[in-house]
Order: C-alpha cells, then sequence, then structure tokens
C-alpha cells in the first residue's frame, strides 16, 4: 500500500477520489431522501451534450459543460414547479435532448476523439492538479451552504410542512439543483457520465438503509463514498481494472451486504 501512495499519479488520485466521494455522497443523500435518483442519471447526461460541445468548440469540455448543465438543472426544476409534469417526466425529457445534442455535437466534429471515451468512462488515474483544484472548490462552496444542510433535510422530508414554515423551499431547490449538476460535471473526470448517477446514488441508499437518523444518514453516506474511493482505487490498481467501476463495484458490495444484513436483523426481530 505505502508504494502505491508514493506514486505521484496516484497521490492525484487519491485525492480527487476523496473530494469526489464526499461531493457525491454528501449531495446524493438529498437527491435519495427526495425520490430523485434519476436526477443523478439525468444531468450526467445533460454533462454529456455540454462535453461534446467543448470538444466540437475545441476548448475545455468541462468549461462548456458547467453551464450546459446548470441550464438544464435549472430548466428541470422550473419545468417541475411551473407545470403539471412531474419531475421524472421533467428529467426524462432534458434527459433525451441533451444526448440528442451531444450525439449531434459529436457527428459534427466530424473525427475520431479519445477524449468523448475518457468522459464517457472515466479516468481518475489521468486527474490532475487542476483538476484536483477545481473539486476543491467546489468542496469549498458545499462548506459555505452547510448551514443550509438543517433546512434542506427538513424540507427532504417534508416539503408541506416546510413551506408553511416560510422557508426559502423553492429557492433551496435551484440552489440544490445546480451544485448537484457542479459536482456531477467536476466528477465525470473521475468515474465517468455512465457511472456517476451511481457515485451519487449507491453511498446515500447504503447508509439510509442502516441510519435511524439524516444526520447520522449524511455522515455514513460521506464516509462510505470516500472509504470506498480509496478502497476501490488501491484495489483496481492491484487487480489491474478500471479504476471508475471498481469503484462503483465496491459501493454496490457494501450495499448490499448492508441490505441483506438489514433484513436479517428485522427477521429475527
Amino acid at each position: 500500500m505505502i508504494e502505491v501512495i508514493e506514486l505521484p499519479f496516484m497521490q492525484r488520485a487519491l485525492i480527487g477520489g476523496v473530494l469526489v466521494g464526499f461531493l457525491a455522497s454528501y449531495y446524493g443523500v438529498f437527491v435519495v431522501q427526495r425520490g430523485l435518483s434519476f436526477l443523478g442519471s439525468g444531468l450526467a447526461h445533460a454533462a454529456f451534450g455540454g462535453i461534446a460541445l467543448g470538444l466540437l468548440l475545441e476548448t475545455e469540455p468541462r468549461w462548456v459543460a458547467v453551464p450546459f448543465t446548470l441550464m438544464v438543472a435549472l430548466g428541470i426544476t422550473w419545468v417541475k414547479e411551473k407545470t403539471a409534469v412531474g419531475g421524472d417526466t421533467a428529467i426524462g425529457i432534458f434527459f433525451a435532448i441533451s444526448m440528442a445534442l451531444g450525439i449531434v455535437f459529436l457527428f459534427l466534429r466530424r473525427e475520431y476523439t479519445a477524449d468523448a471515451f475518457t468522459y464517457l468512462f472515466g479516468s481518475i488515474l489521468a486527474v490532475t492538479w487542476t483538476d484536483i483544484g477545481i473539486t476543491a472548490l467546489i468542496a469549498a462552496i458545499t462548506g459555505l451552504f452547510s448551514s443550509s444542510w438543517k433546512r434542506w433535510a427538513y424540507t427532504s422530508f417534508d416539503r408541506e410542512l416546510a413551506q408553511s414554515d416560510h422557508l426559502p423551499v423553492r429557492r433551496d431547490d435551484y440552489i440544490l439543483s445546480m451544485l448537484v449538476a457542479i459536482t456531477i460535471v467536476v466528477s465525470i473526470k473521475v468515474v465517468g457520465i455512465v457511472l456517476i448517477a451511481a457515485f451519487l446514488v449507491i453511498p446515500a441508499a447504503t447508509a439510509r438503509i442502516v441510519s435511524t437518523t439524516f444526520r447520522r444518514m449524511t455522515i455514513l453516506s460521506v464516509v462510505l463514498g470516500m472509504l470506498s474511493a480509496i478502497m476501490g482505487l488501491w484495489i483496481s490498481y492491484y487487480l489491474d481494472l478500471p479504476s471508475g467501476a471498481t469503484i462503483i463495484l465496491l459501493q454496490a458490495l457494501l450495499f448490499f451486504v448492508a441490505l441483506f444484513t438489514g433484513a436479517t436483523l428485522l427477521q429475527k426481530s
């Protein structure tokens, strides 16, 4: 283990994985509790449209993907709140539009690009210090919104009661959607567009099974997200497996262990 940490690219991968594990798992508890697991997948595929546009414009894809995904996140929230269209339907519509635009943008580029596959499947071992700096900045912004955790938790459990208490529910919906969107874009380099939704959902779902309070669920989700990134990266290095996929499979293993352990305890009680 020590010799692995001494490798510069592994140091960057570990730091990047821990930061992404923290961000995705922290926001994942709100996504899971609010029944918006499909949102992660929808925004990840929206990011694909932004990445493809960035490749077409021959600029840094993520700088284009951030505003593109933010627009989609705000659009989903607006349609969900202002129309009779349900949240899943709104996500599905924007999901399809973004994917179609991404395919068109890649077609218009008219040349093969390996970068597209990097963003689709992730490449945590290729994480740079710039990537880490950007992810750390988002983590710092998350810290600035830490005082909103109680309000977001309250709304996640009882939206109508939160509105009756005159909490800024709609404003918080937009803020949370934007932060989830940014988290997804900065996490793409680690696990890729295909797997980022799982990274957002599985640790939080595992924590929900074994937690009795939302605070414990949040803490456990963050711990699972960061530890799975470290252990998954270590396992993938020694078994020569894709890092992002290994991390997700490890998270899935922990989920099923928690699921079956919880079911067994319920049967005995």
